[in-house]
């Protein structure tokens, strides 16, 4: 099949079904409390204390659910399904095995008592006070240490502990921490690490800094800029970013390797999953976690309803790290049609009804263990949300269980015959290839833009093959093309971050500074360009503020005082998290590329290049920077459509 080109090893192994037990060991008679990480073939895999190789299959939030009397609407709670915590945790377990779940994650019970092998979230960094205060005040690193001790001590005696994540979805939003220490008191520690960063990044010379950078009002030297408590942001057109991503990395490896000593100084035996990515990674803070934990742990949302991950994300690891294990540490799928009443009010991955979660589910799950580094996937949640949502007002149908305690029957028997081909699945696992320049063909679809989702889209065989990126870089998005008798589609999945006050702008955002797709189509008729821009709003309302797709006839290069110039009958759309994850699709009509129907010799030329926010990245088919790609149509790939 077409499809096994892509994901190998899903194909392969459900030909031959090999595996190895859930959990071999007896852990109460282990000899020791070490977890390990072993390599094979390029595979990663977890060894338990036994030295037994383990795929684990968990799920977070197994904790019995908020008590009778902490909140006052309907929510799960122990009490109503069992007459004891242990009776619960005795029913729960053995549902778990019945649906092939072999472990526990974040936020769940002491795995001494669910007598699961377990990974504890610490939030090390938050209790210590590192984030967002003054990480590099001395007294903070002895503040790491104490804490990881007194966090860890409940937990270092059991094999049952795999291992730590620090924290919770630290982010590393390097403009928000550009902008956050900027504005700090001259006392701060970090504020004063801040100045000398600057200082090195523009080797001492004031205006080089001020061209790329605008300081508060008044501020007219580096004394000045020490002292003063307002943002220091962006200029347009500038090259600050690099600075800004310098100080990212610079944080964020105080932060891994302080944490990494402080864990492995309290618990030794203990695998570190660092801070569970949220969704997104920052190439710069991924560079410095990778020497400094056994595995990175990713919470991840699945790209397209039903199961589609995007290759490009775990291909950016994988080149980041050179192949440093992973662990899912949190994935999910909620469904409109659920017994609780949850709302899906958010970005999250949500479908209709349950048979199509129960689908999509295991169809992900599969993927997931085909991706060779991948160690596990822990499921996020055991039971729904209550009715309106938790204190932070999310709201999700995420349970394996209703907060009655009854369990999605579709979900959990699709979930429990994907999970039990996992480990052989891992087993096989390759890296993904595609298709090269010379085999991929545009195939015929007909896209939907009321699905507001990519899952009409033909993939992987529309999956363009991988975007070069600027030399030093890595691709952060990947672009898909489809034809019918409407014209070209095409379609994005990407990520990039943008802090809505880092850049200094009066009006209309400045086009050139967007996060943008540059599209050169020539379908026989000479070479037309066409350039996405995804324009930010002017400020933050709610969380994941809304990008407002612009697609505009031309390149950038064409771009006269931020005018746009629309593309009769054209569509572009954009849905999904929002930033930091762009997903998009827009058509081109036949008539924009100068033809009345789709070229009769089926031939056409193609580039296809993406700059991200404040252009600190580029990447293209072609290799080349935007500007020289778009300028030069002789080198655009030819490719043909597929018939239909």
């Amino acid at each position: 099949m077409y499809v096994a080109k892509w994901w190998p090893s899903v194909a392969a192994s459900l030909v031959a079904f090999i595996t190895f037990p859930a959990l071999a060991c007896d852990l109460d008679s282990a000899a020791s409390t070490h977890w390990s990480i072993a390599r094979d073939g390029g595979k990663s895999f977890l060894v338990t204390p036994c030295g037994d190789r383990f795929f684990s299959v968990g799920v977070n939030v197994i904790d019995g659910g908020v008590t009778a009397d902490s909140l006052d609407r309907a929510h799960y709670d122990w009490h109503n399904a069992a007459s004891s915590l242990d009776e619960w945790v005795g029913q729960t377990k053995q549902r778990l095995k019945q649906w092939d779940f072999n472990s526990a994650g974040g936020w769940s019970l002491p795995p001494q008592q669910l007598k699961l092998p377990s990974v504890i979230n610490l939030e090390l960094g938050r209790l210590a006070q590192f984030h967002w205060f003054d990480p590099f005040d001395p007294a903070t690193t002895k503040k790491m240490f104490d804490e990881a001790k007194r966090l860890t001590a409940p937990y270092r005696n059991t094999p049952y502990r795999i291992g730590y994540f620090s924290d919770n979805e630290v982010g590393w939003w390097g403009g928000a921490l550009f902008l956050f220490y900027a504005q700090k008191p001259a006392s701060n520690f970090t504020k004063q690490r801040w100045l000398q960063v600057m200082q090195s990044q523009y080797r001492d010379d004031w205006q080089s800094f001020t061209r790329d950078f605008l300081p508060p009002a008044g501020v007219k030297s580096w004394r000045g800029l020490l002292q003063a408590e307002a943002p220091t942001k962006l200029r347009p057109g500038g090259h600050g970013v690099v600075a800004v991503q310098r100080w990212t990395a610079i944080v964020a490896e105080h932060y891994y390797k302080t944490a990494r000593a402080a864990l492995k100084a309290a618990d030794p035996d203990a695998l570190f999953f660092g801070d569970r990515l949220p969704i997104y990674y920052d190439p710069a803070a991924i560079a410095v976690e990778a020497p400094n934990v056994d595995a990175m742990a990713i919470n991840y949302n699945v790209d397209s309803p039903e199961g589609w991950l995007a290759p490009y994300f775990f291909d950016g690891l994988r080149q980041l790290t050179k192949g440093k294990p992973e662990l899912i540490s949190e994935w999910f799928y909620a469904a409109r049609e659920n017994r609780t009443g949850n709302r899906n009010n958010g970005h999250l991955m949500t479908v209709d009804t349950q048979v199509e979660r129960a689908q999509g589910a295991a169809e992900a799950a599969k993927r997931f263990a085909a991706i060779p580094e991948v160690t596990g996937l822990h499921w996020f949640q055991y039971y729904d949300y209550p009715v309106g949502g938790r204190a932070d007002s999310e709201d999700y149908n995420f349970g394996l269980v209703d907060i009655h305690d009854q369990p999605y029957e579709e979900v959990v028997s699709a979930l429990g015959d994907a999970n039990r081909r996992l480990p052989a699945i891992h087993a096989r696992a390759q890296t993904a290839m595609r298709a090269t320049r010379a085999d991929f063909a545009i195939p015929y679809a007909v896209i939907d833009p009321k699905h507001l989702s990519l899952i009409d889209w033909p993939k992987p065989r529309s999956l363009l093959p991988p975007l070069k990126a600027k030399p030093g870089t890595i691709a952060f998005g990947e672009a898909y093309l489809s034809w019918s008798a409407t014209g070209i589609a095409i379609a994005s999945i990407g990520q990039d971050y943008y802090d809505l006050d880092l850049l200094a702008y009066r009006d209309a955002f400045p086009l050139t500074e967007a996060y943008r797709l540059e599209i050169g189509v020539d379908a026989g008729a000479g070479p037309k360009h066409f350039t996405l821009y995804f324009i930010p709003p002017k400020g933050k309302t709610r969380d994941y503020p809304p990008m407002e797709p612009k697609l505009c006839a031309g390149s950038v290069a064409d771009l006269r005082d931020n005018d746009c110039a629309a593309v009769p009958g054209a569509q572009a759309l954009y849905f999904g998290a929002d930033q930091p994850r762009i997903v998009t699709e827009a058509m081109l009509p036949w008539q924009a590329l100068g033809l009345g129907a789709a070229p009769k010799d089926g031939k056409i030329k193609i580039e296809i290049a993406a700059s991200a926010w404040l252009n600190a990245r580029w990447m293209s088919l072609s290799g080349l920077a935007p500007k020289d790609g778009m300028a030069h149509a002789a080198r655009w790939t030819e490719m043909k459509l597929s018939p239909q």
